[in-house]
């Protein structure tokens, strides 16, 4: 039976993508290698946020089964590859899981085929890592079979942008697979965006959050400098956001978190690096930025506390949003880890609330969740807002706590209240 697409990880970005095709009429397959996920679908569950036990349902009720099985990519006009691309221990690109299904791939691979890679990664990866591979078994890109990139943009919990209606950028290996890869998505995406070729497209992804890590950056500095002179940076963002032209504003955090920001631009730094043999020092600079704001965030934890004439090693500290955005529970590198591992060092007891996390699988028994937050942020020394998840009423939380540190700019600031 013939598929019209087959889509390769199951995760934030393939599921909802499969649901978008499934929904215009297209027949989807999924493949994971994750059985207990693959089982789930099947069964009618959800694994992610965005998407719901009522949205899988329908999706299976329009055909969509979800298989560990790779030889049913072999009935698929279009397969599309949405693995995860994260950072290898030396902070390099880790292609391992999409050289891996791409391999999987070209174990199925037959003329008129369309190939698309939307993992996130550095510009040449389509034609120097995926080709080669596809192309071992005797058959040519552009030729026999067609290839190409479109940069996932899923964003997770966004509720008014999705995959329908966020425009879809690709590129192809020729003009001809551009124009393929486009119909492709043109029959379940309001908007899609041709580029000159996959490099064109591989990097707009990585312009796209380098733009974001950078700017995150600049208010996460000016936050330090605006603290020591005591200016609220949170009005002044305010005032400066009144500008109708020339002005996006972006605000100041414990740091950066998610599948994107983190680890995106780095695989720009690197790849420039490695080829040019010079640095892209913006990015190496917002990154060096980013990764010590939840240090900075321990040092405002302890000032505070001194103000209390209490020391950290001792006190209670409750942390408030452990995920990396609000209203989703995505732990992805979230920056309440390393703010809590440092808290813990210091010899902080460490408590927890997030209502969408029960067991914070990256601290373990370092931190324990506690099931109240109202009755905890009167128990505790300090309690810090980390994550600003709706079901908090920070106000109320604020005035129950002994000492308060919102770092996300929520509260007012007062006797016992401090923000970032």
């Amino acid at each position: 039976m013939a598929v019209d697409a087959a889509v390769i990880g199951l995760g934030y970005v393939g599921l909802p993508l499969a649901q978008a095709a499934s929904r215009a009429g297209l027949t989807v397959v999924g493949l994971d290698i994750a059985e207990d996920v693959v089982a789930s679908l099947n069964s009618g569950c959800s694994h992610i946020d965005d998407l719901s036990a009522a949205d899988i349902s329908q999706m299976l009720h329009a055909g969509f089964r979800a298989t560990t099985d790779p030889t049913e990519l072999n009935a698929a006009e279009t397969i599309v590859i949405s693995v995860p691309t994260p950072l290898s221990p030396d902070g390099g690109p880790d292609l391992s899981a999409v050289e891996a299904a791409v391999a999987t791939v070209a174990a199925q691979l037959r003329p008129g085929m369309l190939v698309i890679l939307e993992s996130t990664t550095y510009p040449g990866t389509t034609d120097e890592v995926v080709r080669p591979i596809l192309e071992a078994g005797g058959l040519s890109a552009g030729t026999d079979f067609h290839l190409a990139f479109s940069p996932e943009r899923i964003d997770p919990g966004n509720a008014s942008f999705g995959a329908t209606n966020t425009p879809k950028v690709v590129g192809g290996h020729t003009p001809a697979c551009t124009e393929a890869a486009a119909s492709f998505y043109g029959r379940f995406v309001d908007t899609v965006v041709r580029t000159k070729g996959t490099r064109e497209a591989e990097m707009a992804k990585l312009l796209e959050n380098t733009y974001r890590h950078i700017n995150i950056a600049l208010v996460n500095e000016m936050a330090r400098f605006c603290h020591d002179l005591e200016i609220d940076l949170w009005d002044v963002i305010d005032a400066a956001s009144s500008k109708p032209f020339g002005f996006q504003a972006f605000y100041p955090g414990p740091g950066v978190g998610g599948h994107c920001i983190p680890i995106d631009p780095n695989y720009l730094s690197h790849n420039v690096r490695a080829r040019l043999g010079y640095p892209f020092r913006f990015v190496e600079l917002a990154q060096e930025i980013n990764a010590t704001m939840p240090g900075y965030v321990v040092r405002r934890a302890q000032d505070a506390l001194n103000d209390d004439a209490k020391a950290l090693r001792g006190s209670t500290v409750l942390i408030l949003g452990v995920t990396y955005k609000p209203d989703i529970a995505d732990e992805r590198e979230s920056p309440a880890v390393p703010l809590a591992r440092q808290l813990v060092a210091h010899g902080a007891t460490v408590r927890f609330h997030d209502p969408k996390i029960t067991q914070w699988r990256a601290l373990g028994d370092a931190a324990t969740r506690v099931e109240d937050p109202s009755t905890a942020v009167a128990e505790a020394d300090l309690t810090i807002l980390v994550q600003n998840h709706r079901e908090y009423d920070v106000d109320a939380l604020a005035a129950a706590a002994q000492r308060f540190f919102d770092t996300r700019g929520v509260v007012t600031e007062g006797e016992r209240i401090q923000r970032l």
